[in-house]
């Protein structure tokens, strides 16, 4: 059966109340009958004991016959729901008052007959002679001949057959009837009453699962379900706290998807901008040296050389971007982890500033470092930090005209070696700052050519747990800066380059 939540609670709340409200009319219609019997029982415990000490049923000769018969027949005139029976001492029936045929025993069981004259607790059930398997309540004594071990035992069933035709009569009545009707109104009113509470406790349960229907339909990451995105403190409903969940969970999807998209689009543009930049020199590469093949005994040695050495720059230029990009992919797929020891930062910088001397004075650029006396050590991977200084210079002399100035200062604060490069470069305009560390390419902007070193920079500082800030400061260039952590023991004392 294809039911919903709601509904099999339903069938099994409704299967439930109809269970109880049976065991219930069944329980009260029992304690209704033996408390009944108990009163009854109760009130007439002393009847057999009166029959068997005030009228004279026996003498020398045995039973009297004419007296059990007289006796039998008063008692049941004045009281007809009562059966008197004169049992002998294997409880064998001697005598009785019944309408022949209605008798089917021929004796009775004197266990609760004994129990009933030793006193013990109402209500005790003894065999119905008028049926052949029926329990009912009575009243017992022994029967004695002039103070003699007893002869026999009076049997006095107290519920007789005129009772049971009457009860008959009265269940089929209208007070019954009502009664029963009572009872079914109240079970109907409890039903409405449970289905409107289950109602009520699935809706919000509902309406999550028509919202992951939704979501699941739309296979739209930007539908977002209609519930509370977080569950209030201390929310002990399972519903809502799972309304919550779902929500938070299709949010993260979402974010996740769009990030998805975006790094899709990102990785599209990179692709594209490579092959841009690989065309130029490509094709240049390949120009001169088509030329130098066809005209190769028409040119001077001079232009040959001048050929030659375009042809060579061009190639550097791919060899440089190719050996880039090989890094780059290694870096993203996780295949590098720095190899972490102790170093002088002071010395490094001395090593990169002497590798960018003859590159500088060219464009007569000056390098400056500002480095405190006494600065600690850092522990990071030396190639890594020196590949980063190289890239952010590297970028520095590119983009600052000539008679400019680099500085590269450090400064110790907060546990922690900062690294500061700045220049006197144009500067980036505003709008390719936001995604100056996504976009490792941007054809039309001034500094393309650049994002691809600044992105490696980017990766190997995050594998030190640490991350590259484009800072602004006042007047025009470009200012970066980075942390690193100290080592143990601190460097020799500092210098000014």
């Amino acid at each position: 059966m294809n039911l919903t939540l709601t509904q099999r609670l339903s069938l099994v709340f409704s299967a439930l109340l109809l269970a109880c409200c049976g065991a219930s009319a069944w329980l009260q219609i029992r304690s209704s009958d033996l408390h009944e019997m108990e009163v009854v029982q109760s009130l007439s415990k002393n009847l057999a004991d009166h029959i068997a000490h005030r009228t004279t049923l026996m003498d020398a000769n045995g039973l009297r016959p004419d007296a059990v018969r007289q006796l039998f027949g008063q008692l049941m005139m004045v009281n007809p729901s009562v059966e008197v029976y004169l049992l002998d001492n294997e409880g064998r029936i001697q005598g009785d008052d019944a309408p022949t045929g209605h008798v089917k025993r021929e004796g009775v069981d004197l266990a609760p007959i004994r129990r009933f004259i030793a006193g013990d607790a109402l209500p005790i059930l003894g065999d119905d002679p008028r049926s052949v398997d029926g329990k009912k309540v009575f009243s017992a004594a022994p029967l004695q001949l002039n103070g003699q071990s007893p002869s026999g035992y009076i049997y006095v069933v107290l519920l007789g057959e005129e009772h049971d035709a009457l009860a008959a009569r009265v269940a089929a009545s209208s007070v019954l009837r009502t009664t029963l009707w009572s009872m079914a109104l109240v079970a109907l009113l409890g039903l409405l009453a449970g289905l409107t509470a289950f109602g009520l406790i699935t809706r919000p349960l509902r309406r999550l699962t028509g919202a992951m229907r939704r979501f699941d339909a739309e296979g739209e990451p930007d539908t977002q379900p209609s519930v509370p995105r977080s569950a209030p403190a201390g929310q002990r409903d399972e519903i809502a706290v799972l309304e919550a969940t779902f929500a938070q969970m299709a949010k993260r999807i979402g974010d996740q998807w769009r990030a998805l998209t975006r790094q899709d689009q990102q990785r599209r543009e990179l692709i594209a901008n490579i092959s841009h930049d690989l065309r130029t020199p490509l094709t240049s590469l390949h120009g001169y040296l088509e030329t130098l093949s066809l005209k190769a005994d028409s040119i001077g040695e001079t232009e040959r050389a001048r050929y030659l050495a375009i042809a060579l720059a061009q190639s550097v230029k791919v060899g440089r971007l190719a050996q880039s990009l090989f890094e780059l992919a290694r870096l993203e797929h996780g295949n590098v982890q720095p190899m972490l020891e102790p170093f002088s930062l002071v010395d490094l910088v001395q090593d990169v500033f002497q590798k960018f001397e003859l590159p500088a004075e060219a464009r007569h650029i000056r390098l400056r470092a500002g480095i405190p006396p006494r600065l600690p050590n850092v522990c990071a991977d030396l190639g890594m930090i020196e590949r980063v200084l190289t890239n952010l210079l590297d970028n520095a002399i590119r983009h600052t005209p000539a008679e400019g100035a680099i500085d590269v200062d450090l400064a110790y604060q907060h546990g922690k070696v900062s690294v500061t490069v700045s220049d006197t470069g144009p500067g980036i305009p505003p709008e390719q700052r936001a995604g100056l560390f996504e976009r490792p390419f941007n054809p039309s902007g001034p500094h393309r050519g650049g994002g691809l070193g600044l992105l490696i920079v980017q990766r190997m500082l995050q594998l030190h747990h640490s991350q590259i800030r484009l800072i602004d400061r006042a007047g025009a260039g470009t200012t970066f800066r980075f942390e690193l952590p100290t080592a143990d023991q601190p460097s020799a004392a500092g210098v000014r380059l």
